[in-house]
Parts: C-alpha cells; sequence; structure tokens
C-alpha cells in the first residue's frame, strides 16, 4: 500500500507543473500527461517501485475510464451511422490489423506476437477520442457521431479479444466458456439499465451523492463478478457503464460527479502510459534499441497515417462529404487502451515478450502525443488536403437525408434546430416566410423532417450544404450555433444575405460584426438583462412572486429534453 501511496504522490507531483504549462499557454494536455509520466517513471525508478505496481495501477486506471467511456453511450444517438461505423469500424480492423501482423513478420516478429501487433494497430482509443471530441459530440456534428460509434464497435472486438486472451488456451471450450461470462456481464448490463436504474433513481430521490454511490457499487459488482468468472476486469467495467441509464438531464448531478472521477484516472492513464516508456538507446542496448525502433516506427505510420486515411476512404464511399469523413479519420489516429490492456494481460501470462511490449507501450505514446496535434490541427490538415484536389466530390449522404424544394428564394435559413431554432421556425410558419433548416446530427433527421417544410442534413462548414439550401438566394442566415468556426466560415462564403450569428461572449461577437455579421447573439448579456427585468417586474408589484415561479416552471419543463445545439432562446445582444 506504501508502495502505490508513493507512486501516486510522485504522479502528481510530477504532473503539477506540466498541466499548469499547458493550461497556461492553451496547449493540448495529452502531450504534457505523458511527458509528466516520463519524468515520474524516472522518480517511480529512484525510489525502487517495481514496473508490476505501475503495471497494475495502468489496469485499474484504464478499468476506470472505460466505464466512464460506457456511461457515456448514448446508443440512440450513434444509431443512425451505426451501418457505416459497422463498415469503416470493421475494414479498418481487417485490413489494419493484417498489415500490423505482416510488418510485425517481415520484421522478424513471431507470429503469436505479431497478432498483439495487429492489435495495437487497429484498434483506436476511446479515451483520446472522446477527450478530443468532447466539443463535437456534445454538439451533436456528424463526424464526432461516426468517430464515437467507431470506437464503440472496436470496443466490442477489443472485448472479444480480451475474452479469448482470458482463457488462457486456444481451446474451443475454454474460449466459449470465457465469450459466455462476457455475453452475460453485458446483457446483465442491459437489463439493469432497462429495468433497474430508474428504479434506483427514484429510491435516491434528489440525492447526487446517493445515485453516485450506487453507480459506484455497480461498478464494484460487474468487476467483482469479472474476477470471480475468471475474466478481465475491464470487461466488467464496461458491462458497469453499459448499465448506467444514459439521461444527463435526469440524472445531471450523477453525471457531474463521475465526469470529475474520470478527469482523475484521464490523468493516472496518460501518466502512466508516459511511466511504461523505455526509453531506446539510455535503458536498453544498441541492438535492442534498434529492433524496438523499427517495430514501433512501423506501428505509428500504419496508426498515425494508414489508419485514418482508410477509415477516411471509407466513409467517403459511404458517401459522407470529405470534411466529416476526414475528421472522423483523424480521430482515430492513436493506438487504444484496449489494445495496452490486452498487451500488459499478455505480458503477464507470459506470451509477450518484454521488447514487443515495450515496442507497443512506445507507440502508443508517440501516437497519444500526435493524436492530440493532429486535432489541434485538423481544419488546417484538411483544408490543406482539400486545395490539393486530394478529394473527389461526394454528397450522397446529404442529398439521402434532405428536403428542400427544388426553386427556393427569399427565405431564412436557420442552422441548427435546438430551442432557438425550433422557435424562429415557428415564426417563420406563423408569417408564412420559406425556411430551410440546416442540422448536423443525423440521429435528428427524422424529427427535423417530420417537423420541418424544409431540412438539409448536413456540416454547415462544407459549401455544398450550403448550396443545397440555396443559400445564395437567401434573405437571411440565422446561425444558432455556438461555435467561431462555424461562424466565420459562414461570413467566408459571403452570401447577399443579412447574416445572424451567436457567440460565447462579448469580444467574439465585436469581432463577428467587424467581419460583416450584421447581428450577433451573446446569451449571457441576455440572461443579465432578463434577470434584472424580472427582478424589477416583481418589485414594482407587475408580477408577483407566484406568477414568476409558474413562469420561470413552464418555460423550463418546455425545454427539458431540447437538443442543447443552439438552445439559446431570442438571445440578442450586440447590433452592428
Amino acid at each position: 500500500m506504501s508502495e502505490l501511496l508513493t507512486a501516486i504522490s510522485i504522479i502528481f507531483i510530477v504532473m503539477g507543473p506540466f498541466l499548469l504549462v499547458a493550461n497556461r499557454f492553451d496547449l493540448p494536455t495529452v502531450p504534457f500527461f505523458i511527458l509528466a509520466g516520463i519524468v515520474a517513471g524516472i522518480g517511480m525508478d529512484w525510489f525502487g517501485i517495481d514496473e508490476a505496481l505501475t503495471l497494475e495501477l495502468a489496469q485499474y486506471g484504464i478499468a476506470l475510464l472505460v466505464f466512464s467511456f460506457g456511461v457515456g453511450i448514448d446508443l440512440s444517438s450513434i444509431r443512425s451511422v451505426l451501418i457505416d461505423s459497422e463498415t469503416a469500424a470493421l475494414g479498418q480492423v481487417l485490413l489494419i490489423g493484417s498489415l500490423g501482423v505482416g510488418a510485425g513478420v517481415a520484421l522478424g516478429v513471431p507470429l503469436s506476437e505479431a497478432l498483439y501487433l495487429g492489435i495495437a494497430a487497429a484498434l483506436s482509443s476511446t479515451i483520446v477520442g472522446t477527450a478530443l471530441l468532447q466539443v463535437e459530440i456534445r454538439m451533436n456534428l456528424v463526424h464526432g457521431r461516426v468517430a464515437e460509434s467507431i470506437q464503440f464497435l472496436q470496443d466490442l472486438l477489443a472485448i472479444l479479444f480480451l475474452l479469448v486472451l482470458s482463457a488462457g488456451v486456444l481451446a474451443a471450450d475454454p474460449i466459449a466458456e470465457m465469450l459466455g461470462y462476457g455475453l452475460s456481464l453485458l446483457v446483465a448490463a442491459v437489463l439493469v439499465n432497462r429495468f433497474l436504474f430508474d428504479a434506483i433513481g427514484r429510491l435516491a430521490g434528489d440525492s447526487s451523492e446517493l445515485m453516485i454511490l450506487a453507480t459506484v457499487s455497480l461498478l464494484a459488482l460487474f468487476i467483482g463478478a469479472a474476477e470471480v468468472a475468471g475474466v478481465s476486469i475491464v470487461v466488467g467495467a464496461f458491462a458497469a457503464g453499459l448499465a448506467v441509464r444514459h439521461d444527463p438531464t435526469e440524472y445531471l448531478g450523477l453525471f457531474n460527479g463521475l465526469q470529475s472521477i474520470k478527469d482523475f484516472f484521464v490523468a493516472i492513464f496518460f501518466v502512466t502510459v508516459g511511466a511504461l516508456v523505455v526509453w531506446p538507446f539510455v535503458e536498453i542496448g544498441w541492438a535492442a534499441s534498434v529492433d524496438k525502433i523499427l517495430i514501433a516506427g512501423a506501428l505509428v505510420f500504419l496508426t498515425a497515417v494508414v489508419k485514418p486515411a482508410v477509415t477516411t476512404a471509407i466513409l467517403l464511399y459511404r458517401g459522407y462529404e470529405s470534411r466529416s469523413a476526414t475528421l472522423a479519420g483523424l480521430n482515430t489516429d492513436q493506438v487504444s487502451e484496449f489494445a495496452l490492456i490486452i498487451a500488459i494481460e499478455a505480458l503477464l501470462l507470459g506470451v509477450l515478450t518484454e521488447s514487443v511490449f515495450d515496442a507497443i507501450i512506445l507507440a502508443a505514446a508517440v501516437t497519444m502525443i500526435s493524436s492530440s496535434i493532429t486535432n489541434y490541427y485538423s481544419e488546417e490538415i484538411y483544408r490543406a488536403l482539400s486545395d490539393r484536389g486530394i478529394f473527389t466530390s461526394g454528397h450522397g449522404k446529404i442529398d439521402a437525408w434532405s428536403d428542400v424544394p427544388d426553386r427556393m428564394f427569399d427565405h431564412v435559413v436557420i442552422v441548427g434546430y435546438g430551442r432557438h431554432g425550433q422557435k424562429l421556425v415557428e415564426t417563420c410558419e406563423e408569417h408564412d416566410r420559406p425556411y430551410v433548416v440546416i442540422e448536423n446530427d443525423p440521429a435528428r433527421r427524422n424529427e427535423v423532417r417530420a417537423e420541418c417544410d424544409a431540412v438539409v442534413i448536413g456540416d454547415a462548414m462544407e459549401r455544398y450544404t450550403w448550396e443545397k439550401a440555396a443559400a445564395e438566394d437567401a434573405r437571411v442566415i440565422v446561425s444558432t450555433v455556438e461555435s467561431e468556426t462555424v461562424s466565420r466560415r459562414i461570413l467566408s462564403l459571403d452570401f447577399r444575405a443579412d447574416i445572424v450569428l451567436r457567440a460565447r461572449d462579448q469580444e467574439t461577437a465585436l469581432s463577428l460584426l467587424e467581419a460583416g455579421a450584421l447581428y450577433v447573439n451573446v446569451p449571457a448579456l441576455l440572461a443579465g438583462r432578463q434577470l434584472v427585468d424580472q427582478i424589477q417586474a416583481l418589485l414594482d408589484g407587475d408580477l408577483t412572486a407566484a406568477e414568476l415561479r409558474e413562469q420561470q416552471l413552464t418555460e423550463l419543463e418546455s425545454n427539458t429534453h431540447t437538443s442543447l445545439n443552439g438552445s439559446a432562446d431570442d438571445t440578442p445582444s450586440v447590433r452592428s
């Protein structure tokens, strides 16, 4: 226990300064976590902490992170892109996995160990992916949903690999037994999610603390069941995550509490990855270092270059526009944490040598750092590729999902069908004003098509989306999306229509006005103005306390399940 506390203390003492630098200069935190881990690894060696303890810490860290990813899965949101994601995930695993195995064999790695190189090359990280895509997933952007569902399907495949590995031998009966245990855990998770979790919520009442305690108890129960069954604790943790009902609105306190736990173990995970790195030419000899660099270099090339290209090509073939396909592909350019847990299990079982394990760890550290950088510059990468004519025109998904009359003129283009977008649609219909809604979440296409006269399901960053919406002939374009990137893209298209945008703060709003916007909504300013008006009405006697309360309750209840995409309601603040 003392060694564990010493290891955790070293991790956080070393991590603090690195994280401060990253936050001070607004840089991606993942590279700094891994660099901190490298330094922490030196400190652990100095204190005589055994590598086995670091491996154990990594195992439990990965398990808890996989649990948090399972909690965050919203099957209803990824169902609309599941078939395309299934094609991309399976195609990616088969092709990249085969190339990984082939590269390992070509470099002299035995076939039994080259299989683990194939797994490491094929699987992508849900931890890195969802961490980098928080905004895209929260805003329901197409590429965020596609990437999330690809990672979910790959996690299921990784669980299959883990169950086979848990059997210990390549024999039909032990493997079938492990698969049965794993399937039982997943079925139990689904049953808890559908029939038990809401009952737990009712018993907990309004206590977020009781819900967090109940959820942690579920996690302990599933991990304990996995231990008893002899399967990896990661399988139990993933099942426990699926058992939690994904309803952040109903269980807001629970999800906020779990987010804090997730942030803690995200840091632990990345730092332990850095701590496990064995440096070539420093900690090992020349010949072994060359072999390790060759193996790790092949893994990095397959993971960071070939895998995103394959994923992008598959999504383009399935009809996605080039930007969504490229950004989703770029989010797969790292080694998965599941690949690491599989490698750790194989190392402990004695079926993977230290040299190959060290190469996988080094490749994971490099690709997790490079992935945060490629995500940071993803728009620039896409524009560079697009300007060089890499992509061919492909708009099958937009055409299939959209419904716009042949001739539109003097209409309103509304970007986003959240609460604000819905009220704009109601206003247009009340005044018989033609309109087109641009919505970027494919999961909502049936709802939007049922409620709106004209809709385009597509990426507002793509010119074809605007062509489909006949924006050149529009009278007004109103964006309800609080994204400076989207706002500046709309302005750059230089439409003749008046443009109304939305911004998070006054500084951004003023900048957008100077760039050509007619009007910019700033929700924070309106909220303050509304509060002042309501308090003044209460003090003047124009509004009673009961009326104010009833008004607020009505407004909150009417918008409880509205998407956060464009959630501001009539937020005028800054006018040109």
